[in-house]
C-alpha cells in the first residue's frame, strides 16, 4: 500500500484494528469529509473513519494534488467538483450522496487531520439511543483549553455568545465541524454559505427548527497549519463573522433597532429646532443641523435596511430547504 494511506500511530494512538462500536446494527454510519488538497491526510482519515462507519464521503472541492486519487485508493466514496464550490457546497453535495447510500447517521468531519475518528462512536451514541437529531463536538464542553492562547480564548467566548443570540442554543463550541445527524435532518438546512459560515449557519437553521441537539467532548489533533495566526486577523475575523451571522439571522437587531433610535434622536432634535425657530429662540447652526439631519437620515436607512433584509432571510429560509 502507499505511503500516503499509511496510519500514524503517533498522531491518532487511541486506533485498534477492527474497533467498531455499534448500539443498534441496523444504524447506517456514513461520514463526510469535505476536501481540498488534502493529500497529506486524507488517506488516513479515511481508513480510520472506516474502522467506525459503514460508508466515507469524500468530496474534493477542485483540489489541484491527489486528493481524489488518495480517497479512493483507501476506500472511500469520491465526488469531484470539477470547479471550486466551497464548503457549504460541499457538505449539501455529501449529504445528499449519503442519502442515496442509505445513511442513517450522517458524521461530517474536517479533512486536515485535526479530528480523531476514534471519536465518532462518542458522537453518533446520543442519535442511537433516540436522545438527541443532532450531535456537536466540543473541545471546550468542560472548560476552554489553557493551552489555547488568550485571544483565542476570548474570540470563542464572543462567537459563543453571537452563536447563542442568532440560534436561542448553548453551543460551547460553534466552530466544530466534527458533527453528527440523524439523516432525517437534512431537509432542514439550507447549505448556502452566502452570509456566514457554514457551522454557524447550519447551528442557525437547527436552532430555528427545534430539533434536539447535544454536544459531547472531543479531542483534537495539533494541526500545524491553522496553529499559529496574527491575534489582529483572527480578531479581525471573529468581528467579521459576528457581524456576518447577526446580518444573517438577526437583521432587526442588527439594523433596525439602532436605526430606529437614530432616527427618533433625529426627528426629536428636528422638531425640537423647528419649535424654537418659530418662536424665535433658536437659530440656524451648521453643527447641530448636521447631527440632526444626520441622524435622522442615517437612522432611517438603517431602519428600513433591517426590515428589508429581515423580509428577504425569511423569505430565503422558507424557499431553500424545499
Amino acid at each position: 500500500m502507499s505511503n500516503e494511506l499509511l496510519v500514524s500511530s503517533t498522531q491518532y494512538p487511541a486506533h485498534k484494528e477492527n474497533q467498531r462500536i455499534r448500539g443498534t446494527p441496523s444504524q447506517n454510519i456514513t461520514v463526510i469529509l469535505p476536501a481540498c488538497d488534502g493529500e497529506t491526510s486524507i488517506g488516513s482519515l479515511v481508513l480510520l473513519a472506516k474502522l467506525y462507519a459503514d460508508n466515507v464521503i469524500v468530496i474534493d472541492d477542485c483540489s489541484t494534488d491527489r486528493t481524489a486519487e488518495v480517497a479512493r485508493k483507501a476506500g472511500a466514496h469520491v465526488i469531484v467538483h470539477e470547479a471550486s464550490k466551497g464548503k457549504a457546497e460541499s457538505l449539501k453535495t455529501g449529504f445528499a450522496a449519503a442519502a442515496d447510500l442509505g445513511a442513517d447517521i450522517i458524521v461530517t468531519m474536517d479533512s486536515d487531520g485535526q479530528h480523531n475518528p476514534a471519536d465518532i462512536p462518542k458522537l453518533v451514541a446520543p442519535i442511537i439511543k433516540g436522545n438527541a437529531d443532532m450531535v456537536n463536538g466540543s473541545r471546550y464542553l468542560n472548560y476552554l483549553s489553557k493551552n489555547s492562547s488568550i485571544y483565542r480564548r476570548t474570540g470563542q467566548t464572543m462567537q459563543d455568545i453571537s452563536t447563542k443570540m442568532n440560534s436561542n442554543l448553548k453551543i460551547t463550541d460553534t466552530q466544530s465541524g466534527f458533527r453528527a445527524y440523524a439523516a432525517s435532518t437534512k431537509s432542514i438546512f439550507r447549505f448556502s454559505g452566502k452570509k456566514t459560515a457554514i457551522e454557524n449557519e447550519m447551528l442557525a437553521d437547527a436552532g430555528r427548527s427545534g430539533i434536539r441537539i447535544t454536544e459531547v467532548e472531543i479531542g483534537v489533533q495539533n494541526n500545524p497549519r491553522v496553529s499559529v495566526r496574527n491575534p489582529a486577523k483572527y480578531i479581525f475575523g471573529v468581528l467579521k463573522t459576528i457581524v456576518s451571522d447577526m446580518e444573517a439571522n438577526r437583521a432587526l437587531y442588527m439594523y433596525s433597532v439602532p436605526g430606529f433610535a437614530f432616527a427618533t434622536c433625529g426627528f426629536y432634535m428636528g422638531f425640537k429646532f423647528m419649535v424654537d425657530f418659530f418662536l424665535g429662540s433658536a437659530s440656524l447652526n451648521f453643527g447641530p443641523t448636521f447631527v440632526m439631519v444626520y441622524l435622522a437620515l442615517v437612522g432611517a436607512y438603517m431602519t428600513f435596511r433591517g426590515i428589508v433584509a429581515h423580509s428577504m432571510a425569511e423569505e430565503v429560509r422558507q424557499v431553500e430547504p424545499a
